[in-house]
């Protein structure tokens, strides 16, 4: 079986970083990923994205991403469900990030960008494996 995904997109927010009563970081972030195709308007759509990320990646994603930029994820889909005080229950569908890369060009402060390398990670870029002992 296999579960796998792979997006780029843009944030739609700054990330939010928590952590766990355990100690364990955890950041949000919603990525914006247009469609390839237009609809019947001419126009393209957009799908967003809720993603989750674990320990130094999630440290890292809070540090370095923020609203407008663009990010590849790459992880696995996610579902889960809980009753709100009404005993509604809801469905709840997110991108459990494993590998994240910071495709913007890193702002150098004096309003000048520095250009990205040809593999598109630029000296910006980090990307981050996390093992399989993510906490749920």
């Amino acid at each position: 079986m296999l579960n796998r995904v792979v997006l780029i997109g843009r944030l739609t927010k700054d990330p939010e970083l928590r952590y766990t009563p355990n100690g364990v970081a955890v950041t949000n972030f919603t990525l914006a990923v247009e469609r390839n195709f237009k609809n019947a308007q001419g126009e393209k759509e957009t799908d967003f994205f809720t993603c989750v990320v674990y320990k130094q990646l999630a440290e890292l994603c809070a540090n370095y991403l923020a609203k407008g930029k663009l990010a590849s994820v790459d992880g696995r889909i996610q579902i889960r469900t809980y009753n709100d005080k009404d005993g509604q229950k809801h469905w709840v569908t997110e991108i459990i990030g494993e590998n994240v890369q910071f495709l913007s060009p890193k702002d150098s402060g004096d309003g000048s960008t520095e250009s990205p390398s040809p593999s598109g990670k630029g000296s910006f870029g980090h990307e981050v494996n996390l093992d399989d002992d993510i906490p749920f």
